[in-house]
Protein backbone atom coordinates (compact mmCIF):
# COMPACT_ATOMS: atom_id res chain seq x y z
CA UNK A 1 0.00 0.00 0.00
CA UNK A 2 1.55 3.23 -0.86
CA UNK A 3 2.07 5.95 1.28
CA UNK A 4 0.20 9.25 0.25
CA UNK A 5 2.48 12.26 1.83
CA UNK A 6 1.61 15.47 1.91
CA UNK A 7 2.85 18.21 -0.65
CA UNK A 8 4.72 21.38 1.75
CA UNK A 9 4.84 23.69 -1.28
CA UNK A 10 1.28 25.11 -0.99
CA UNK A 11 2.13 26.66 2.97
CA UNK A 12 5.40 27.23 2.11
CA UNK A 13 4.13 29.40 -0.69
CA UNK A 14 1.63 30.72 1.22
CA UNK A 15 4.02 31.85 3.85
CA UNK A 16 6.23 33.94 1.31
CA UNK A 17 3.41 35.50 -0.07
CA UNK A 18 2.41 36.47 3.74
CA UNK A 19 5.77 37.70 4.78
CA UNK A 20 5.89 40.09 1.42
CA UNK A 21 2.81 42.09 1.98
CA UNK A 22 4.02 42.67 5.33
CA UNK A 23 7.27 43.98 4.16
CA UNK A 24 4.98 46.17 1.29
CA UNK A 25 2.94 46.89 3.72
CA UNK A 26 5.89 47.85 6.54
CA UNK A 27 7.67 50.37 3.22
CA UNK A 28 4.35 52.19 2.48
CA UNK A 29 3.90 52.66 6.49
CA UNK A 30 7.77 54.09 6.35
CA UNK A 31 6.70 56.27 3.25
CA UNK A 32 4.11 57.38 4.27
CA UNK A 33 5.63 58.76 7.65
CA UNK A 34 8.50 60.32 5.53
CA UNK A 35 6.66 62.10 3.34
CA UNK A 36 4.20 63.76 6.18
CA UNK A 37 7.15 64.76 8.15
CA UNK A 38 8.38 66.33 4.85
CA UNK A 39 5.54 68.30 4.28
CA UNK A 40 4.81 69.62 7.90
CA UNK A 41 8.11 71.07 7.86
CA UNK A 42 7.47 72.57 4.51
CA UNK A 43 4.87 74.54 6.10
CA UNK A 44 6.39 75.21 9.14
CA UNK A 45 9.25 76.54 6.74
CA UNK A 46 6.41 78.78 4.82
CA UNK A 47 4.35 80.27 7.86
CA UNK A 48 7.70 81.46 9.56
CA UNK A 49 7.92 83.94 6.28
CA UNK A 50 4.42 84.96 6.51
CA UNK A 51 3.69 87.94 9.63
CA UNK A 52 2.10 86.70 12.67
CA UNK A 53 -1.55 87.83 12.46
CA UNK A 54 -1.22 89.49 15.65
CA UNK A 55 1.61 91.77 14.06
CA UNK A 56 -1.02 92.68 11.28
CA UNK A 57 -3.52 93.83 14.01
CA UNK A 58 -0.76 95.62 16.26
CA UNK A 59 -1.05 98.90 14.18
CA UNK A 60 -5.25 99.32 13.29
CA UNK A 61 -4.02 102.59 12.32
CA UNK A 62 -1.99 102.10 9.95
CA UNK A 63 1.36 103.69 11.67
CA UNK A 64 2.21 106.93 11.56
CA UNK A 65 3.48 108.41 7.84
CA UNK A 66 3.27 112.22 6.27
CA UNK A 67 4.18 115.31 7.26
CA UNK A 68 2.54 117.08 10.00
CA UNK A 69 1.42 120.65 8.88
CA UNK A 70 0.21 123.75 10.98
CA UNK A 71 -3.08 122.96 10.07
CA UNK A 72 -2.69 119.54 11.46
CA UNK A 73 -1.49 120.82 14.53
CA UNK A 74 -4.33 123.48 14.90
CA UNK A 75 -7.13 120.67 14.45
CA UNK A 76 -5.67 118.33 16.77
CA UNK A 77 -5.64 121.14 19.13
CA UNK A 78 -9.91 122.29 18.01
CA UNK A 79 -10.70 118.63 18.86
CA UNK A 80 -9.28 118.41 22.44
CA UNK A 81 -10.58 121.79 23.31
CA UNK A 82 -13.91 120.69 21.71
CA UNK A 83 -14.05 117.57 23.90
CA UNK A 84 -13.10 119.71 27.10
CA UNK A 85 -16.15 121.42 26.71
CA UNK A 86 -18.83 119.68 25.31
CA UNK A 87 -18.46 116.58 27.40
CA UNK A 88 -19.45 119.18 30.43
CA UNK A 89 -22.35 120.36 28.25
CA UNK A 90 -23.39 117.17 27.50
CA UNK A 91 -23.33 116.59 31.33
CA UNK A 92 -25.41 119.40 31.93
CA UNK A 93 -27.95 118.78 29.38
CA UNK A 94 -29.16 116.16 31.42
CA UNK A 95 -30.05 117.80 34.43
CA UNK A 96 -30.89 121.57 33.42
CA UNK A 97 -32.79 120.52 30.05
CA UNK A 98 -36.24 120.17 29.47
CA UNK A 99 -36.35 118.35 26.31
CA UNK A 100 -35.93 114.88 26.18
CA UNK A 101 -34.46 115.15 22.69
CA UNK A 102 -31.99 118.11 24.36
CA UNK A 103 -30.83 115.27 26.72
CA UNK A 104 -30.61 112.79 23.73
CA UNK A 105 -28.26 115.27 22.12
CA UNK A 106 -26.23 115.67 25.22
CA UNK A 107 -25.91 111.84 25.41
CA UNK A 108 -24.26 111.80 21.79
CA UNK A 109 -21.69 114.64 22.39
CA UNK A 110 -20.78 112.38 25.48
CA UNK A 111 -20.58 109.38 23.40
CA UNK A 112 -18.78 110.93 20.31
CA UNK A 113 -16.33 113.33 21.97
CA UNK A 114 -15.37 110.21 24.81
CA UNK A 115 -14.40 108.63 21.65
CA UNK A 116 -12.33 111.29 20.03
CA UNK A 117 -10.59 112.63 23.26
CA UNK A 118 -9.36 109.27 23.67
CA UNK A 119 -8.54 109.09 19.56
CA UNK A 120 -6.30 112.64 19.74
CA UNK A 121 -4.98 112.18 22.85
CA UNK A 122 -2.73 109.17 21.07
CA UNK A 123 -2.19 110.92 18.07
CA UNK A 124 -0.78 113.46 19.79
CA UNK A 125 1.21 111.22 21.56
CA UNK A 126 2.77 109.93 18.55
CA UNK A 127 3.32 112.55 16.95
CA UNK A 128 4.78 114.44 19.31
CA UNK A 129 2.49 117.35 19.20
CA UNK A 130 1.13 118.83 22.58
CA UNK A 131 -2.20 119.40 23.04
CA UNK A 132 -4.05 121.92 25.66
CA UNK A 133 -5.52 120.34 29.00
CA UNK A 134 -8.09 122.87 29.15
CA UNK A 135 -10.83 124.56 27.22
CA UNK A 136 -10.43 128.03 25.73
CA UNK A 137 -11.52 130.99 28.06
CA UNK A 138 -14.74 131.68 25.54
CA UNK A 139 -15.58 127.78 25.40
CA UNK A 140 -15.23 127.43 29.22
CA UNK A 141 -17.67 130.93 29.30
CA UNK A 142 -20.28 128.57 27.36
CA UNK A 143 -20.23 126.13 29.84
CA UNK A 144 -20.84 128.84 32.83
CA UNK A 145 -23.71 130.36 30.79
CA UNK A 146 -25.04 127.01 30.43
CA UNK A 147 -24.56 125.94 34.71
CA UNK A 148 -26.67 129.04 35.06
CA UNK A 149 -29.40 128.55 32.79
CA UNK A 150 -32.42 126.05 33.13
CA UNK A 151 -35.90 124.73 30.74
CA UNK A 152 -36.70 126.22 27.81
CA UNK A 153 -34.05 128.90 28.46
CA UNK A 154 -31.41 125.91 28.66
CA UNK A 155 -32.40 123.82 25.78
CA UNK A 156 -32.40 126.85 23.44
CA UNK A 157 -28.76 128.04 24.39
CA UNK A 158 -27.56 124.73 24.50
CA UNK A 159 -28.58 124.13 20.70
CA UNK A 160 -27.55 128.25 19.77
CA UNK A 161 -23.86 127.52 20.98
CA UNK A 162 -23.14 123.72 20.23
CA UNK A 163 -24.71 123.95 16.46
CA UNK A 164 -22.51 127.00 15.99
CA UNK A 165 -19.69 125.48 17.54
CA UNK A 166 -20.25 122.13 15.21
CA UNK A 167 -21.08 123.59 12.03
CA UNK A 168 -17.46 126.22 12.25
CA UNK A 169 -15.16 123.00 13.79
CA UNK A 170 -16.61 121.16 10.25
CA UNK A 171 -15.32 123.52 8.03
CA UNK A 172 -12.08 122.87 9.36
CA UNK A 173 -12.48 119.02 9.90
CA UNK A 174 -13.63 118.87 5.50
CA UNK A 175 -10.37 120.93 5.11
CA UNK A 176 -7.71 118.87 7.24
CA UNK A 177 -9.54 115.50 5.90
CA UNK A 178 -8.76 116.99 1.89
CA UNK A 179 -5.45 118.05 2.19
CA UNK A 180 -3.31 116.49 5.30
CA UNK A 181 -0.55 114.28 3.74
CA UNK A 182 -0.41 112.40 7.53
CA UNK A 183 -2.27 109.06 8.20
CA UNK A 184 -3.03 109.66 11.42
CA UNK A 185 -4.11 112.94 11.29
CA UNK A 186 -6.37 111.48 8.44
CA UNK A 187 -7.75 109.25 10.45
CA UNK A 188 -9.00 111.45 13.14
CA UNK A 189 -10.18 114.01 10.51
CA UNK A 190 -12.65 110.79 9.33
CA UNK A 191 -13.74 109.73 12.23
CA UNK A 192 -14.34 113.47 13.50
CA UNK A 193 -16.24 114.20 10.66
CA UNK A 194 -18.21 111.19 11.37
CA UNK A 195 -19.20 112.50 15.20
CA UNK A 196 -19.51 116.06 14.58
CA UNK A 197 -22.10 115.28 11.58
CA UNK A 198 -24.09 113.01 14.43
CA UNK A 199 -23.84 115.59 16.78
CA UNK A 200 -25.34 118.07 14.16
CA UNK A 201 -28.41 115.87 13.43
CA UNK A 202 -29.25 115.54 16.64
CA UNK A 203 -28.92 118.82 17.34
CA UNK A 204 -31.34 119.75 14.64
CA UNK A 205 -33.63 116.85 15.31
CA UNK A 206 -34.61 119.54 18.50
CA UNK A 207 -36.24 121.79 16.11
CA UNK A 208 -34.61 124.73 17.48
CA UNK A 209 -31.64 125.67 15.10
CA UNK A 210 -32.24 129.41 14.44
CA UNK A 211 -31.48 130.94 10.79
CA UNK A 212 -29.15 133.38 13.20
CA UNK A 213 -27.28 130.20 13.99
CA UNK A 214 -26.72 129.23 10.50
CA UNK A 215 -25.89 132.58 9.42
CA UNK A 216 -22.94 133.01 12.15
CA UNK A 217 -21.77 129.92 11.13
CA UNK A 218 -21.83 130.86 7.29
CA UNK A 219 -19.96 134.28 8.53
CA UNK A 220 -16.81 132.63 8.84
CA UNK A 221 -16.55 130.53 5.64
CA UNK A 222 -13.31 132.28 3.87
CA UNK A 223 -14.88 134.00 0.59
Amino acid sequence: MKSHARNPRPTSNRGRLIAAALALTTVIAAVSVWLWQRNSSADESASADLPAASTALSSPRGGNTGTVTALDKTFLTKVRQAGLWEMPAGRLAQTHASSEAIKRAGMHLLDGHSKLDQLVREDSEALNAPIPDQATPEQQGWVDQLKKARGRAFDQLFVDLLRASHGKVFITIGEVRATTKNSLVRRLATQANNTVQDHMDVLEDTGLVTDATLDDVASTIPK
